[in-house]
Order: C-alpha cells, then structure tokens, then sequence
C-alpha cells in the first residue's frame, strides 16, 4: 500500500488526526504528508480539510472495504462458496476484471470488489459512475456446465435477491425495471451487469456485476445522465448500512441464487421479482434501435421475456434488445 493510500485510511473516519503524529507514524516530514495527502485526495475524488495548528481530516468520513469484515459476515455456506476475495482500491470495471481472470482459469466463487471504478459500465454500454468509498461495485465470478444461452435469465434472478436484500435491510418501495435496474421513488438506486463467455455447448463462466449508490456527492451525481437516488437519502441520511455489511448481504443472496438458478432455472424467483416490478400493468414504451413499441406491461415470461399488451396483441421482448421507459418518460 503506497503513502497516499495510508494516509486516506488513517483519515477515513472523518476525525482530525494531528500532522506531527501521522508523520510520526508514517516516518515522514510534515510537509510531506500534506503533499502526499493532496496527491491522494485528488486521485480519489476526495476533500481533505486542513485546520492550522489541528490537524487533516477527510470532509466526509469513508466505511472502506475491509475482506475481514466480509468474511466474517458471510453465512457459513457463503464463505464456503467464496473461493477467492478480491478488494481493489481502484480498478477499471470488477466486471471486466474477472471476465479477464475468467479467460486465465479463475475459479468459481470469486468475487471482486472495488473502492473506485475507473470505467465501470451499466447496461448497453453506459458508464457507471464510480467515485471512490462511495457505493458497492461488486462483482461474482461463478462457473456451470450449462451453455451461455441458458443463463440470459439470471439478471432477472440477481435483481430480485438484491431487491429483497435491500427491503430487508429497511429500504421501503425499492423497485425493479425490467430487466436490469433497481428503483427507488422511479429513481435509479443500482443495477445489474451480466456478462457470459464460453462454448456454444457449454461450459461457460458467468459474471454478475451489482451496483448500488450508498451515498453519492452532488457533484459526481450530476454526471448521470437519469434521476438517481442513494440509500442515504432513501434512508433519511441516517448511518444507514455499511458498505461492508451490505457487500456480505449481496454475496450471500447472489450466492445462494447462482445455485438455485443452476438446478430450478429462473422460475423459483419469478414471483419474488414480481413483487417488485415498477411497471406491471403500466402503460410503456420499448425503445428498439431505431423504432419504438408501446404497449401496457403484463408481466415476465418464464423465460425472462417482457410480456407486452400491444395493439397487434401480445408481445415478447429479451434482455439486450430494448430499454424500457414509461409512456411519459424521455429517453436520457
């Protein structure tokens, strides 16, 4: 770990810590530790306060990762499940990362977190905006002997464990949008980013990405490109969840959902995630490349399709095809 990032975890409480005893510690002059501290901040994305004749501290305190904690937290079959934890302090997408680690042979049940995202991605190619310490960026690797067209269903599965875990942990009115995002008050909280490699026959390695806002500045909140929501608002700017806690919470759904899906398939979780659907029996719009199909939602069909009422009748739509807006809702 480099001085820069010392120096932000011994500031992540958001305490005044002395200069003259984090030199100390560190075996640096004052002067350098300012620079230091400056140099890491900017990096991050971070305010650092410096009070004459007090002390450094960090404008928001940080929960930042800690495996430790993670394990501990797991359920006994989780940390049996988890073959590899990784924890990154930044890192270009802990998708990509493991679709990488994938291709070399890493094994299934890793699973990969990250402090910061540098191109961290959303559904049809969109970026993820991904400040440092301040949201969950989670991602699992998870191998079957299924071919890659029989798990396009399981960003389905993963939404609604994550939406269960969420109204567990006191989020009232969390929602889903088909097929990958969850809502709070039609507000983007988080979503899904599944991504599958192998042969046509199978094997196939699965990766399942989860990104939720815990609690997002002002500022890096105004580079996306829709209404978004975090659990601090969600939860009234109370102390909320930890990172840490929660990371575990999604593991272990995420965990015990990638094996049920691999013995029953989708259906176990239709109905958990019809309970959390946004827009059944709403009036919506499918953007389809350059067309457009309206329609009144009717539901999922057992295969992770878009059940829609249209004027020629009922139709399906997949996963990857479309986005789906309400009918009053513009297209970002």
């Amino acid at each position: 770990m480099d001085r820069g990032s010392q120096l932000i975890r011994l500031l992540a409480d958001g305490e005044l810590h002395s200069g003259e005893l984090i030199a100390e510690q560190l075996g640096m002059t004052r002067a350098a530790v300012w620079k230091a501290l400056r140099k890491a901040c900017d990096r991050q994305g971070l305010t650092v306060e410096s009070l004459r004749g007090r002390g450094y501290r960090l404008a928001a305190p940080l929960e930042l990762l800690d495996a430790e904690h993670i394990l501990a937290a797991l359920s006994p079959r989780g940390r049996r499940a988890v073959a590899r934890l990784e924890i990154h302090e930044g890192i270009d997408s802990t998708n990509r990362h493991l679709m990488r680690e994938a291709a070399t042979g890493a094994p299934s049940g890793t699973l990969c977190l990250a402090e910061r995202q540098s191109a961290g991605r959303g559904r049809l190619g969109r970026p993820w905006i991904s400040p440092f310490g301040a949201n969950l960026y989670l991602s699992m690797l998870w191998r079957y002997g299924a071919p890659p067209a029989a798990l396009g269903g399981f960003s389905l599965a993963a939404g609604a464990v994550v939406a269960d875990v969420l109204r567990r942990v006191g989020v009232e009115g969390v929602a889903l949008k088909w097929p990958n995002d969850l809502l709070w008050g039609r507000r983007k909280l988080g979503g899904m980013l599944l991504e599958v490699a192998g042969e046509a026959q199978g094997p196939c390695a699965l990766v399942v990405g989860i990104g939720i806002n815990l609690r997002m500045a002002p500022d890096h909140g105004r580079a996306i490109d829709q209404p978004w929501v975090d659990l601090a608002e969600v939860l009234g700017g109370g102390p909320g969840i930890g990172r840490n806690a929660l990371a575990a919470l999604v593991a272990d759904a995420l965990i015990d959902a990638l094996v049920r899906f691999g013995h029953e398939g989708l259906a176990p979780f239709l109905v958990l995630w019809d309970a959390f659907d946004a827009f059944r029996g709403e009036p919506v719009r499918l953007l389809i490349a350059d067309r457009e199909v309206r329609g009144r939602v009717i539901g999922i069909a057992a295969d992770g399709a878009l059940r829609l009422d249209t004027a020629d009748g009922e139709r399906r739509f997949h996963a990857g095809e479309v986005s789906l807006r309400r009918e009053d809702e513009v297209e970002p």
